[in-house]
């Protein structure tokens, strides 16, 4: 061993991973292993019934401990990917114990005492955090922001109409099992031809949608909110709004379930308070971190989610002004909702606040 390496590495912060075991949590070690090392302990955390399984990072097999209060004492950022209610409840815990807690849940990003941050496009927001923790977006604001932030930067966005096509994952592993069962089904057979008889075959087997998913789409994503909106809708907005600092910017979202295992796709109107090129904006979006311009239609270049997925950045493509209105552009985006989406911005927010250790 070098001289001094034991030392360097029990100097640098110890991070916790709370939910080390579930989906965007295994993403989350494997974007651990591929960014640059600068963790002392990685403390994985899950579960009382997942306790005692070894999971590895960084090329250590590392023992899974069950979440307690104790769990967190000597860990600097606790990363959480936990269900709402299980983040409301641990993260003050977490934050209590001297952690800075950045949690992927929805349970604390609209408190007006949490920043939310998006590395490219706020990283000033993450040094004020009374309460202790960082909110990390939600998936599907995540597959634009980075692209419209770059985009708000330059031309000062003033309207923002979206349509998502929404990947499975994002219902969690649940999401994915069903639409498996479901391509199982109906593969090899003439459905898809006649009124209900995809839903005859699928019978009850609809997991958490409230249609079937395999040869279909399903405009419906999230729990019911006042008006006919979804949460997720609303997530879209609100969260827009708050990255942004545009708390009353006009949003309006639909958002829809599709038959993709993994990546969100958007289809974005944006309005800006001039004038705006197409050739302007491609050259701010060719530039802008985190962000890959894809976009030749008559070459068949555009983004896919079969093409993005497994990768971090926003692509962006199909670049129009609107046909009648020379202050819009018309995009369409893709992002990773797993990597992106969810653990790699939280990873992201997580290199931030260790290097105010620096």
């Amino acid at each position: 061993m070098t001289p001094g390496t034991s030392d360097a590495r029990t100097s640098r912060p110890t991070l916790a991973v709370v939910g080390a075991t579930g989906a965007v949590g295994t993403v989350l070690l494997r974007i651990l292993s591929q960014r640059a090392d600068i963790w002392g302990e990685i403390r994985l955390v899950a579960s009382p019934r997942s306790a005692g399984r070894k999971l590895a990072v960084r090329g250590t097999e590392t023992e899974v401990l069950a979440l307690s209060e104790d769990v967190f004492d000597g860990v600097d950022i606790a990363l959480f990917d936990v269900p709402d209610e299980i983040a409301a409840q641990w993260a003050p815990v977490a934050a209590a114990r001297g952690a800075v807690v950045v949690d992927n849940s929805g349970a604390f990003r609209m408190d007006p005492d949490v920043p939310l941050v998006v590395p490219e496009v706020n990283p000033h927001a993450v040094h004020a955090r009374p309460r202790g923790i960082v909110a990390n977006p939600n998936c599907t604001t995540l597959s634009m922001i980075v692209a419209l932030g770059a985009l708000h930067a330059s031309y000062g966005l003033r309207e923002l109409v979206v349509s998502s096509y929404q990947a499975v994952s994002g219902a969690g592993r649940s999401g994915v099992e069903t639409l498996r069962q479901q391509m199982a089904l109906v593969a090899g057979t003439e459905l898809g031809t006649h009124p209900g008889d995809v839903r005859r075959a699928v019978g009850d087997n609809t997991g958490p949608f409230p249609e079937p998913v395999a040869l279909n789409v399903v405009p419906w994503a999230g729990t019911a909110c006042e008006g006919g909106w979804s949460s997720e809708e609303m997530k879209v907005r609100d969260e827009s709004r708050k990255i942004l600092g545009l708390p009353k910017l006009p949003v309006a979202v639909t958002c829809v379930r599709v038959p993709v295992v993994t990546t969100h796709s958007m289809t974005v109107h944006a309005r800006f308070q001039d004038e705006v090129t197409v050739h302007g904006a491609r050259e701010v979006l060719a530039t802008a971190p985190g962000v890959v311009l894809f976009d030749n239609p008559e070459a068949g270049e555009f983004p896919t989610p079969a093409d993005v997925v497994g990768t971090d950045p926003t692509w962006v493509g199909r670049v129009r002004r609107a046909l009648d209105d020379p202050t819009a552009l018309e995009l369409f985006v893709c992002g990773d909702n797993l990597r992106k989406g969810a653990a790699l911005n939280a990873a992201q927010i997580a290199e931030l606040v260790a290097a105010e250790r620096s």
